[in-house]
């Protein structure tokens, strides 16, 4: 324990010190990082003063608050990043208050999550310093409101991993268009013919399926599935239990669950089946759901409910995947393209309500309905369904109510 202010003080200055000399050292690592994902300048032009970006590892979260915080127009010492990887801090409340009496501006708190309470902090922060501050955490972090009203000031950005878009905007450095769902639908074969200008598709497209859903297969792109593998591992072993509070046991179940996904393609969950795999009691369903929410909120799994249905974590799911492409490559010793295929345009609607549909296989904002398959995908499952499209991989151009699969990629 410090004795006096003045002992804490010289703590903090040195705790300070230490923060500085690596930012300095990030800050340069980070330098020649040139792209901005699609949610940088929504995010980072906001007037908010405290703003929270949560994501899956991997989906470049760190990268975006770097180039914040090197783009942005003060001195070095104006401006904090605070690594949970980094270094451990007792209080970030005391230490960015230091740093605001030293007249900085603007703060950074990477991996919040593993900072205990730190939701009081944030409060505190909030409600007495006057500085700017940006936090990431896992997609699987909660406010808990019972600790702090945190849920009235802080301005919360749920991020996805790459587009088929940004995936060729980075590959090629090359500037693509972003278009609604209504514009695809409604103007396919316009968009198809001015983008197919632009870019070889099948090789492009067959890459990103494998490996273009993390923005660090750029980084290494041989090592890129184990990498991924790795990340999926830590964020199940590690992210999961520092936001719920779950048993070692619980965390090998959440891999076994992961591992029995890959089995059955597409997974249409058959509870009692399932709960007998993982060993555990007939009536134990309840639990099994709460797995199934856990996963999901890591952006591990991605459940889906029927349109019938309320999408109430103890309910059942219809259909459960992996959450996107690429994790289907990483974690499944063998790939069944019809389920590859449904995750890609899963991935990719995310933004929107998505649902399975008694007819076809998603409905989408209750609206549309969508049929996923190859290039000899008939009409007849949803012939008499109204507002429904084809969507067919291994096509390049559709034609009417026929869209190429590919195509979705542009939705952000």
């Amino acid at each position: 324990m410090f004795t006096n202010t003045k002992d804490m003080k010289m703590f903090d200055n040195e705790i300070l010190n230490e923060i500085f000399e690596y930012q300095k050292e990030l800050f340069y690592s980070y330098k020649n990082i040139s792209y901005k994902r699609y949610f940088y300048n929504q995010i980072f032009n906001t007037n908010s003063k405290l703003v929270g970006i949560i994501g899956a590892r991997g989906v470049g979260k760190t990268t975006a608050l770097i180039q914040y915080l090197n783009e942005y127009p003060a001195s070095v010492s104006e401006k904090l990043y605070i690594s949970a990887d980094f270094i451990k801090i007792d209080s970030l409340f005391e230490i960015i208050r230091e740093f605001v009496k030293e007249g900085g501006k603007v703060v950074v708190i990477d991996e919040i999550h593993k900072y205990p309470n730190f939701e009081i902090e944030l409060k505190k922060i909030y409600d007495i310093l006057n500085v700017k501050v940006f936090f990431s955490g896992s997609s699987a972090l909660q406010l808990d409101n019972a600790k702090a009203d945190l849920s009235r000031r802080a301005v919360i950005y749920e991020v996805k991993g790459l587009s088929f878009r940004e995936f060729l905007e980075i590959d090629l450095n090359i500037k693509l268009p972003v278009f609604s769902l209504e514009e695809i639908l409604s103007n396919h074969i316009d968009i198809s013919f001015e983008l197919l200008e632009k870019f070889l598709l099948k090789p492009k497209f067959r890459e990103y399926i494998k490996n273009g859903f993390y923005p660090f297969y750029f980084d290494d792109k041989d090592n890129y599935l184990k990498k991924l593998n790795e990340v999926v591992n830590t964020s199940i072993e590690v992210d999961i239990p520092s936001v719920f509070p779950i048993e070692y046991e619980t965390v090998n179940k959440l891999k076994k669950i992961v591992r029995l996904i890959c089995e059955t393609y597409p997974f249409t969950l058959n509870v009692q089946e399932f709960l007998t795999k993982m060993q555990m009691n007939k009536n134990d369903y309840k639990r099994l759901y709460r797995y199934f929410y856990f996963l999901q909120k890591a952006k591990i799994l991605r459940l889906l409910w029927s349109e019938y249905r309320g999408d109430n974590i103890l309910t059942k799911p219809e259909k459960i995947y992996l959450n996107n492409t690429n994790l289907h490559y990483a974690y499944c010793a063998k790939r069944e393209i019809g389920t590859v295929r449904e995750i890609f345009f899963a991935s990719m609607l995310e933004d929107y309500r998505l649902q399975t549909a008694k007819k076809g296989d998603f409905v989408v904002n209750e609206k549309y309905t969508f049929e996923i398959g190859g290039k000899n995908k008939t009409k007849s499952q949803i012939k008499d369904v109204k507002n429904s499209f084809i969507i067919k991989d291994d096509i390049e151009i559709g034609i009417k109510n026929i869209i190429p699969l590919w195509l979705f990629g542009f939705l952000y």
